[in-house]
């Protein structure tokens, strides 16, 4: 073979002799070219002052249906400045058993597959293509630019079964992460504000969320001229539970001597919760039919419907005249569990009507959430929390403003 076609591959070394060692094993062993000079791996210094050498067995990338194996004399020099030291050679990186080329194409083929799907296919143990694409990710994953960030956009998903949950923070013009951190409590968030720094927190103007009063106390604490933004889809699914559903289960229940009407109640659910644009004409058929029979429900319906519109006021002062209108019909409602909700969301009102201002939502971070799960499920779980969150900010990297 060549011996400049060898320097494209193994710089500094010739090729002395090969081996097929079994059906799927080629073994090549290589020897040091008298004219190239080794380099000191602590100083970087050419000599030609050799100490001893030993073998060094490693892996290469394949070649076609066959494990390429090197044997790599690597040699110990006599550094004038150093003493001895072991010789630098640019494709053998660090004490790894393999070469730089098959650690690029691992690094190429976890970009594209499962850690699983890669280790049966190069027959390399799970932790090496981990520990390869960790340092892959801490190396290509750079600390944010937080010079213009003016709106955050912060929500939580689960880790893993048991209620287990970490946070996350993205900007919200440039949906890049910015921070993750396991938990969900005010504890668990305070070291992104501090990562952030007191002069950064101090040009925040918004942070969207759901009514998480952890974010919400931390939020200004650290950030004093931030306005706290509740998002539409947690109030209304909140909404959902502790209203709709409680009012259709007391409906199904005063039924019991009429099992047909209250099976046609209790499997409503849906029918109640879903937006109308997204039901069949079919089940659109049934919801009317439903809320012309039971006024309660009918209530709760509208009620849903008009409190998605505080979200869609011109401004401030049209949310607040939407909210009145809003609270009123719930207090004269007559129903105790609307009347419930009512008075708990009045205290998060500042929040709610900060959406007329800012049109923040956490609904971009629910699209994300959902492709974090795919990253998990990709990796059938993850035991180690550092690598799991550089694969998520590696997968939000942010767009250009």
């Amino acid at each position: 073979m060549n011996n400049n076609l060898l320097d494209l591959f193994w710089e500094g070394f010739e090729l002395e002799s090969y081996e097929q060692l079994d059906a799927r094993r080629l073994q090549i062993r290589l020897k040091s070219k008298a004219s190239h000079l080794p380099t000191c791996s602590h100083c970087g210094r050419n000599t030609p002052l050799i100490h001893d050498f030993s073998y060094r067995r490693v892996r290469e990338r394949d070649l076609f249906d066959y494990q390429v194996w090197l044997e790599v004399p690597v040699r110990r020099v006599r550094c004038p400045d150093c003493g001895p030291r072991r010789e630098h050679i640019d494709w053998l990186p660090g004490r790894l058993a393999l070469t730089q080329g098959m650690v690029s194409w691992v690094e190429t083929l976890v970009r594209l597959m499962p850690i699983k799907h890669v280790s049966a296919l190069l027959n390399l143990h799970w932790h090496t293509i981990k520990a390869i694409d960790q340092r892959r990710l801490a190396r290509e994953v750079t600390e944010p630019d937080l010079t213009n960030v003016r709106r955050l956009i912060m929500d939580e998903f689960a880790l893993y079964k048991g209620h287990r949950y970490a946070t996350v923070a993205i900007c919200a013009e440039t949906h890049q992460v910015l921070w993750v951190g396991e938990g969900r409590s005010r504890k668990a968030v305070r070291p992104f504000f501090e990562w952030m720094g007191e002069r950064i927190c101090h040009q925040i103007e918004a942070v969207a969320m759901d009514m998480n009063t952890a974010l919400d106390l931390e939020v200004q604490k650290h950030c004093p001229n931030a306005k706290v933004v509740y998002d539409l889809f947690h109030v209304v699914a909140k909404f959902g539970r502790e209203v709709v559903d409680r009012v259709r289960v007391d409906q199904a229940n005063q039924l019991r001597k009429d099992p047909s009407g209250r099976r046609i109640i209790k499997r409503s659910r849906w029918l109640l919760l879903r937006n109308r644009q997204n039901l069949t004409e079919e089940s659109a058929v049934r919801l009317d039919e439903l809320l012309a029979v039971n006024a309660p429900l009918m209530t709760v319906y509208v009620l849903k419907n008009q409190l998605k519109e505080l979200w869609y006021a011109p401004n401030e002062e049209a949310a607040y005249h939407r909210w009145n209108q809003w609270y009123q019909m719930a207090e004269q409602s007559g129903l105790a569990p609307l009347k419930r909700f009512a008075k708990r969301l009045s205290r998060y009102l500042e929040g709610i009507i900060a959406s007329a201002r800012y049109r923040l939502s956490t609904g971009i971070l629910e699209g994300m959430n959902n492709r974090i799960k795919v990253i998990k499920r990709m990796a059938y779980g993850y035991r180690d929390i550092d690598y799991f969150f550089l694969k998520i900010k590696a997968t939000f990297p942010g767009k250009a403003r």
